[in-house]
């Protein structure tokens, strides 16, 4: 098969493929077709040959996008990074992924070059000697790969909230068989326009871009800078472009519902990244959003489960049903398949999974059985099948000798109407083990013995939070997960 851009073109070349909203520039996919080739080329002559590894280093941004369908175009393998990353920290990615080279823009140019020696270009004018100008690069004759859906194509990083992330290795029918799926789900439409405000070093970022392609729909790209989300830009974008969906996690759609309502446009919200709190979906059902609340990860090329609005206001904590052509097992320690109602380790399996962790056979047989891929996650499936996640198995505390689920607390401290959000780690005690903390984004009025006694009405008295202290914001990372070590050095 050709790359899915090449496809597209071919097959409605006039159709609209991406839109820039803070230019307000559109290509057409002929046009995108054209500059995607060009792109293409440039890196041929800068010696990237099909099978190499290319480095990432942009934010959300058109250049992204024609740097994704170039490296598909070349037969390379994609390796988006994490703008936000420090020097030392990307430096260690980018000896792991093997890279041939790198592809910078100004922001991240200094970072770059400060991170590794492999060749760089940007694709912003330059003045530094170490960084070539990709505009300025002479394009050289190629041959266009051609796939087959076993091919790696793209290389990404687990969140790695916790130890060292490892790099996830996505193949060309892993990204199909996320489009297929996905649409089954969520429904495609001609004049589809998913805006897109994530970054593109996360699979959220990435799917609608692949999608968008494969279904002959439009991306809408809101920049992301990587230093936080532009709730105005966004809301007015939405609006603007007359987007049918967007794809966001909690906190976003939580400060754009406070902007003011969303357009009537939409068909979906897919929220996912993060647990949505039930305050959130309730806020939803009654200012009529169609939001789909998702499970997925990096390992399953994005969505695993996702509800469609009906679903998620009737059964509040659910991410419905798994998609099209996924298998969820609920497993116990001794891995067995446990009966519905009953709690255990979540594993996945079918086409949209992973193939490997990059160059690290033990860690990829250690995540994998015959149940498919263990991720790790906490939950269970109801009667009819949907699927509740309810926390992580290195999340779970053990106090005095209990078991205290995290998210079981969070969700009681979410309950209340002070409550915006919550995270719940374990901390280390003398006298139990492990004490309970919780860090609370809440109204100002809001004390630690109020929230407490609140507790006491819906938790055990090992499971109530000892230590509660009151943030204007939870520590996340780009792709909305709460990093737990940070909460845990903010509780200490």
């Amino acid at each position: 098969m050709n790359d899915v851009l090449a496809h597209r073109a071919r097959a409605t070349p006039d159709a609209t493929a991406l839109i820039d909203a803070g230019s307000g520039r559109e290509w057409s996919y002929a046009k995108l077709d054209a500059a995607v080739d060009r792109t293409a080329g440039r890196l041929a002559e800068l010696g990237i040959d099909p099978g190499d590894h290319l480095g990432c280093l942009l934010d959300t941004r058109p250049a992204a996008v024609r740097l994704l369908h170039a490296a598909l175009r070349l037969g390379c393998v994609l390796a988006p990074l994490n703008t936000r990353l420090t020097p030392s920290e990307l430096g260690g990615r980018i000896e792991r992924a093997d890279l041939a080279g790198l592809i910078c823009e100004a922001d991240t140019e200094a970072n770059a070059v400060e991170a590794s020696e492999v060749p760089i270009a940007s694709v912003n004018d330059t003045e530094r000697t170490e960084v070539t100008t990709l505009i300025d690069v002479e394009t050289a004759e190629f041959e266009p790969t051609t796939w087959s859906r076993d091919d790696p194509c793209l290389m990404l990083a687990t969140s790695g909230t916790t130890g060292r992330p490892k790099l996830v290795v996505l193949t060309v029918g892993n990204l199909v068989a996320s489009a297929v799926a996905s649409a089954f789900r969520l429904g495609v439409l001609p004049d589809d326009r998913w805006l897109s405000p994530l970054s593109v070093y996360h699979m959220g970022g990435l799917a609608p871009i692949v999608r968008s392609a494969l279904y002959g729909t439009t991306t809408v790209l809101v920049g992301n800078d990587g230093t936080g989300f532009d709730t105005a830009a966004t809301h007015h974008a939405l609006a603007e472009h007359d987007c049918t969906g967007v794809s966001l996690v909690p906190t976003m759609l939580r400060r754009l519902l406070d902007a003011g309502d969303l357009p009537d446009s939409l068909r979906f919200v897919l929220l996912g990244g993060a647990p949505a709190s039930t305050g959130l979906i309730e806020r939803c059902e009654r200012r009529n959003v169609p939001v789909h609340p998702t499970y997925g990860m990096t390992e399953t090329t994005s969505q695993v489960a996702t509800a469609r609005p009906d679903e998620a206001f009737a059964h509040s904590g659910t991410v419905g049903q798994p998609l099209v052509g996924t298998d969820v097992a609920v497993i116990d320690a001794a891995g067995e398949r446990v009966a519905p109602g009953e709690t255990g380790e979540i594993a996945v399996s079918g086409p949209t999974v992973f193939a490997s962790y990059y160059d690290d056979p033990d860690a990829t047989a250690a995540a994998v059985s015959e149940h498919g891929f263990h991720t790790g996650d906490v939950g269970y499936r109801d009667t009819e099948g949907r699927l509740w996640v309810t926390g992580r198995l290195d999340e779970q505390i053990v106090t005095g000798g209990e078991n205290v689920d995290p998210e079981v607390v969070a969700d009681a401290l979410r309950a209340h109407s002070a409550v915006d959000d919550a995270a719940v780690v374990g901390l280390d005690d003398p006298e139990w083990g492990e004490r309970v903390g919780a860090l609370v984004v809440a109204d100002d009025d809001l004390d630690a013995e109020t929230l407490r006694t609140h507790c006491r009405e819906r938790l055990a008295g090992f499971e109530i939070p000892r230590t509660i202290a009151f943030v204007d914001s939870l520590p996340r990372t780009a792709s909305g997960t709460v990093e737990r070590d940070v909460v845990r050095e903010t509780l200490r």
